[in-house]
């Protein structure tokens, strides 16, 4: 069976998608395909979100187990049956950020048609990061201790003593181990 989605954002009027997915792919397949659909880093957390028509939220479906599956684990087919019929997937945790996927019916794959498959777009796609706020990012990481070593201005290079090196690189070559252009 072919699951037909719609996709949207919640801050966007512009932003549309309609995807027809085979209803046996996990979810964690459609993430695949949305991070290479959109262009997102490989190297994010996300997760769904799965929904009922009204919005309230009914299960968490992370890259691990949360409690209510992972996306490995969890088909489209088992989400919808659970009456899950919008799909949240949350490609910025930190900022909350998300695509809808909204189920709109279902349909027999066509002969010499490839799934999934995009079958309507409007506007441009979201940046999974938005611009002017990569500072935040940067200021949340160091908050948590997870920016890395920070250099100490106050130490000293190892090479800053005597300059070694630069007095080595002067005798490895004698004048003539090279020709000049004129010479060839």
């Amino acid at each position: 069976m072919i699951y037909r989605f719609k996709a949207s954002l919640s801050n966007s009027k512009i932003f549309m998608r309609e995807y027809e997915i085979p209803s046996d792919w996990t979810l964690y397949k459609v993430h695949e395909y949305l991070m290479g659909e959109f262009g997102f880093s490989k190297d994010q957390m996300v997760l769904f979100r799965g929904c009922d028509g009204k919005g309230r939220e009914k299960s968490d479906y992370g890259l691990f187990d949360m409690g209510d599956g992972a996306m490995d684990a969890v088909t489209l087919e088992s989400a919808v049956a659970k009456n899950e019929t919008v799909l949240e997937y949350v490609f910025d945790l930190f900022k909350n950020r998300f695509i809808s996927l909204v189920f709109e019916g279902e349909s027999e794959p066509q002969p010499r048609v490839y799934y999934p498959r995009l079958t309507a777009e409007k506007g441009r796609a979201p940046e999974q990061f938005i611009k002017g706020n990569a500072d935040d990012y940067d200021k949340y990481e160091s908050s948590l201790g997870m920016g890395g070593p920070q250099p100490d201005s106050a130490s000293p290079s190892k090479f800053d003593e005597d300059d070694e090196l630069e007095d080595e690189d002067d005798e490895i070559f004698d004048e003539g181990d090279f020709e000049d252009d004129e010479g060839k």
